[in-house]
């Protein structure tokens, strides 16, 4: 008899980026990170999600730092995807259907895909948490983390 498939979640880049800078939530996200390297959870990232963690740390620090992330990232336990066509038609038919930013749709159209869990502490993800299983993960008292 074959083993069950391990649970399946989906870091949103407010995951990510909690775990970077050591904010509210990293001790959720380095459990997890744990829990992955151990095969016990399989964790997934969307391309696009990378590329907005990889802008805001350009933005905040240069691209010396943003070079030095993505290292440390490649060396995380996460299941990178490429953004394949059914996978942008997913998340563009949910972009259309919900207030959500254009890389979360991403995250969401994923979610959904892997039957996983979305890692975030981002509010906007209330407004699809009816269609996917959302991992709450603390807000920080100031602003969201990504800003377009």
């Amino acid at each position: 008899m074959a083993s069950p498939e391990p649970p399946s979640y989906v870091f949103d880049s407010f995951a990510l980026l909690a775990q970077i800078n050591d904010e509210p939530g990293a001790d959720q996200v380095e459990s997890l990170l744990e829990l992955a390297r151990k095969k016990q959870v399989v964790l997934w990232l969307s391309i696009v999600n990378l590329a907005e963690v990889l802008y805001v740390i350009e933005r905040k620090h240069g691209l010396d730092k943003t070079a030095e992330t993505l290292a440390t990232i490649d060396e995380l336990p996460l299941q990178t995807v490429d953004v394949q066509r059914a996978r942008a038609f997913s998340a563009a038919h949910i972009k259309a259907q919900h207030a959500i930013s254009f890389a979360d749709a991403f995250a969401v159209a994923l979610a959904k895909e892997k039957n996983a869990r979305v890692v975030t502490g981002d509010p906007e993800f209330e407004k699809v948490a009816k269609e996917i299983a959302v991992e709450w993960l603390p807000r920080k008292a100031s602003s969201p983390q990504v800003k377009d």
